[in-house]
């Protein structure tokens, strides 16, 4: 099977999944995030759109915990190009409307670098795999930044339970993940 046919069909799985399965699993993951971030600290996290796991509940706890909350900004290139993306602070309550259906904190950003600042960063993912191999969207923003990332620091692909997976198709420039985190599991080790 190839990335498009495997999108398409964990995007239909993730549409068939109730509210209260929904809502049950983002509260799993809010519990095990909040036992990895600890006050004081910086991670990179995102909004979750549609049907991605996760929850805005889930960064809401982080920030009110005392960690610094990074979100993503994603902006293109004026000729359609995904730009590596910049990060804003998250304060609860503060989310604005952004492209793409996204919401981002609001201005001013930060560079993509400020990534580095990052011990833990939570990314989003289709799928990923038992090596580390993360399945996105496709575009390629978290491509672009996630080489900017501190060496030290976990990068967590966020996925259901059946979302990790023994295999994936791998290129060239993926940039493996340290660890998954699922609603059941918690958070597992990756790449062993």
């Amino acid at each position: 099977m190839n990335k498009s046919q495997v999108r398409a069909e964990i995007l239909a799985a993730r549409r068939s999944l109730s509210r209260q399965t929904r809502l049950r699993e983002a509260a799993d993951l809010a519990e095990h995030l909040a036992m990895i971030a600890t006050p004081g600290s910086t991670v990179c996290a995102y909004v979750p759109v549609g049907s991605e796991p996760g929850s805005v509940a889930m960064i809401d706890a982080l920030a009110h915990r005392g960690v610094t909350v990074l979100l993503p900004v994603a902006r293109e290139a004026p000729d359609g190009t995904p730009l590596p993306l910049r990060w804003g602070r998250h304060t609860p309550g503060e989310l604005v409307a952004a492209p793409f259906g996204l919401q981002e904190p609001p201005a001013p950003t930060r560079p993509a670098d400020a990534l580095a600042q990052a011990g833990v960063v939570v990314v989003p993912a289709l799928a990923v795999d038992r090596g580390g191999v993360r399945l996105g969207r496709g575009a390629g923003y978290y491509d672009r930044t996630l080489a900017l990332a501190d060496p030290a620091a976990l990068l967590i692909a966020v996925v259901r339970d059946d979302e990790l997976v023994d295999r994936l198709p791998a290129e060239p420039h993926d940039v493996p993940m340290t660890h998954a985190l699922t609603p059941r599991q918690g958070l597992v080790r990756l790449g062993q």
